[in-house]
């Protein structure tokens, strides 16, 4: 009953706008002075410290920063003219080339907000000049920025990994099936609906001359996960160094190598890297003092029994499992998603022999869709705004992405193959 009434409230908060931190917080403390609980109330600010105080969460902030230098330089532009110079001649060609650029920025980035706006900002004019409606290209741009999430520098597995211990390194390479997986399924949605629409029939094949050239000119860039991804797995450096890595690279690359970035720019994205950093980690702690009274008054072992109850084999718990996080990342973005439902899940997972790497792909991929679904949708509104589409317009053009990206996280949620071959493989070389 303790259960219900707790999520119903912070529901509640979160449908009545309320801003996530003061839901999670007024939850708390009104679940502890409206239930009678004896707990102090100084315990919520204890445990809302404690909630940041892990090192590994100084890589969140140093990976936003990177994000920033990296979608505000021309690291961008250089991967959308290299994925346009290999693919371009295909049906539906920008629509492929957006997918394409937004998987390997996302790879550069971690970060679905940073690849919309960074990719999107580039080809959507692209795509309204070739003949695509608005609605289809910003709904194209919310779905394939949100494949960051799933590569191999995805700050959701950061965090993911801090939550249930399991090692970076393997979960670093485990969603990159997955990803290239979800790529291919929106292209194969690029390549009919150019066919369809007869807005993009292709251009014209690059010589060999002209992929060379955007190769060499896009090689730095596409380096910098190449380097931080082999970094982590050779154990030459942790994940919070990797991040301090990310940054260092992304610095030389635009300054020095580009030169499309001034030093006058920095304390600008700074401040930007600041303040994003700043709302998440204090969502962060607010979810921990959520996530310590739901330990304390044991509402896992609540929601085990009853799930228990009405699932009893392994296929049922994933059932409701996506159910869950899809219904929960409609109203939550997935960091504090993450880190308000794995505590409650991975107990659940373990006791259905769940491989917990396996388990941390499917909550990040059932995640990502919330971010281009309403009322939080961060990648549908920075698409919407890159193309000055209505959001009533894109929803058209959207159900049939999400559904077949939602086909996507069925098949990782049953294959876990997808998500552990490549990890494993790698370690038994």
């Amino acid at each position: 009953m303790f259960a219900a009434w707790l999520f119903l409230a912070f529901f509640g908060l979160a449908l009545a706008g309320v801003p996530l931190l003061y839901a999670l917080l007024g939850t708390t403390v009104g679940a502890i002075v409206v239930a009678g609980l004896s707990h102090p109330l100084e315990t919520i600010f204890l445990s809302f410290i404690g909630g940041v105080e892990p090192f590994i969460l100084i890589a969140v902030p140093l990976f936003i920063f990177a994000g920033e230098i990296l979608s505000s330089g021309g690291v961008g532009k250089r991967i959308v003219e290299f994925a346009r110079v290999l693919f371009g001649w295909l049906p539906g060609g920008l629509g492929v080339v957006t997918v394409i650029s937004c998987t390997m920025f996302g790879g550069v980035s971690g970060s679905a907000i940073a690849d919309t706006a960074a990719i999107g900002s580039l080809v959507i004019p692209a795509m309204v000049a070739r003949g695509y409606s608005r609605g289809f290209a910003a709904a194209l741009l919310a779905v394939a920025g949100t494949i960051a999430l799933l590569m191999p520098l995805s700050i959701p597995f950061l965090v993911y990994a801090f939550i249930s211990g399991v090692s970076m390194r393997t979960l670093s390479m485990a969603g990159l099936l997955p990803a290239l997986a979800t790529a291919a399924a929106l292209i194969v949605m690029c390549m009919w609906h150019g066919k369809k629409s007869g807005v993009d029939n292709g251009e014209d094949r690059s010589t060999p001359a002209q992929i060379r050239a955007a190769a060499k000119d896009a090689g730095p860039a596409l380096l910098m996960p190449l380097i931080i991804v082999g970094g982590i797995w050779s154990g030459k450096f942790t994940p919070s160094e990797s991040a301090a890595v990310a940054v260092f690279y992304g610095l030389a690359v635009s300054l020095f190598y580009y030169k499309d970035l001034s030093w006058r720019h920095i304390p600008q994205l700074m401040l930007n890297a600041f303040s994003t950093s700043a709302t998440v980690m204090l969502v962060i702690g607010a979810t921990g003092a959520m996530a310590w009274l739901i330990t304390v008054e044991q509402v896992a072992v609540q929601m085990a029994e009853w799930i228990q109850l009405v699932a009893t084999e392994q296929w049922m718990f994933l059932i409701l499992f996506n159910i869950c996080l899809l219904l929960l990342g409609i109203f939550i973005e997935p960091l504090p998603a993450m880190l308000l439902s794995a505590p409650l899940f991975l107990p659940l997972a373990k006791h259905f022999g769940m491989d917990m790497v396996h388990v941390g792909v499917v909550m990040t991929a059932n995640l990502a869709i919330a971010l281009y679904t309403p009322p939080v949708g961060g990648t549908l509104f920075v698409a919407a705004k890159l193309a000055h589409a209505g959001i009533g317009e894109i929803t058209r053009h959207l159900w049939p992405l999400i559904a077949v990206t939602f086909s996507v996280v069925l098949l990782i949620t049953y294959l876990p193959w997808l998500s552990l071959w490549f990890p494993r493989w790698l370690q038994s070389l």
